[in-house]
């Protein structure tokens, strides 16, 4: 029973900090060790991967028409067939250019990475500058018009430097993979709107082929292991469906800042309790 429970609050959070740009690492690092968990045991890793899927599915429903490029076509004399959409195409390319940089160290490095920098310092490190450099950024285009306010107007150039803004949350954990590319984003003139959605969709490719890469590692679960892993999900599914819904109504008429703010306080708080436990060792 305590499991379950332990499962619906991390579907919960993982939920909500998959898509708000503030770090599930950070977040569930925190919870693990209020519930005394070992995040490196085969089944809570396994528990990881699986609520992945169920916030990417939530993207998938939310974004379906957008993300979907083939069309119906009624043709009288050849019947019904799909045809791509080349706009969404050519969106699709531009996704994968962004997913290089971070597919090649995943795929080559990722082992190596997390055995040496899945670190608390690092991640309570990370937060903070991440949350400094939104700030940042938002000061700075204080009073400026956002010169791409639509995906179709991302430059091929400006997917592949996103990409590398990614790269930078594959490599150092309590990045956020969403902070990274939403700041990158911004900072390279897209408007927030822009690069919430364009983050959004990025993480289809790029959350389902990291999960895939940790999945082959793993056997079999007894029966109430798959029921706590598929609570898990169904919960990160729905609290992502809200998360996302919520951050786009929030852009609207905020920035990113508020974000920023709690991403230095979540940061500080980790290097306490990191610091607390190392003196009562």
């Amino acid at each position: 029973m305590l499991q379950f429970l332990e499962s619906i609050i991390l579907g919960i959070v993982e939920g909500i900090t998959e898509w708000l740009p503030i770090s599930s690492t950070g977040h569930m690092l925190l919870l693990y060790d209020l519930f005394g968990i070992d995040p490196s045991t085969p089944f809570w890793e396994m528990y990881l991967v699986v609520i992945q899927f169920g916030a990417i599915l939530a993207v998938i429903v939310t974004y379906f028409k957008r993300l979907w490029p083939f069309h119906r076509v009624d043709e009288r004399k050849t019947g019904i067939y799909r045809v791509i959409s080349k706009p969404k195409l050519i969106m699709w390319l531009k996704i994968v250019v962004s997913c290089i940089p971070a597919a090649i160290v995943g795929v080559f490095f990722d082992d190596w990475l997390e055995e040496r920098l899945y670190k608390t310092p690092v991640i309570a490190f990370m937060l903070i500058l991440v949350g400094v450099l939104f700030i940042l950024v938002e000061n700075r285009n204080r009073g400026h018009r956002a010169r791409v306010r639509k995906i179709s107007q991302i430059s091929w150039t400006e997917a592949f430097l996103i990409g590398l803004f990614q790269l930078v949350a594959a490599v150092f954990p309590g990045t956020s993979r969403s902070g990274a590319t939403i700041l990158g984003g911004v900072f390279l003139g897209l408007s927030r709107k822009c690069a919430a959605e364009y983050t959004f969709f990025l993480g289809v490719p790029v959350m389902f082929g990291a999960s895939l890469l940790k999945l082959v590692k793993f056997g079999g679960f007894s029966g109430s292991e798959i029921m706590v892993l598929l609570v898990g999900m169904m919960v990160a599914f729905l609290v992502s469906m809200v998360a996302i819904r919520f951050l786009m109504k929030y852009i609207q008429t905020h920035d990113f800042k508020i974000f920023g703010w709690y991403r230095i306080a979540l940061g500080v708080i980790v290097f306490v309790w990191y610091f607390a436990r190392l003196l009562a060792a």
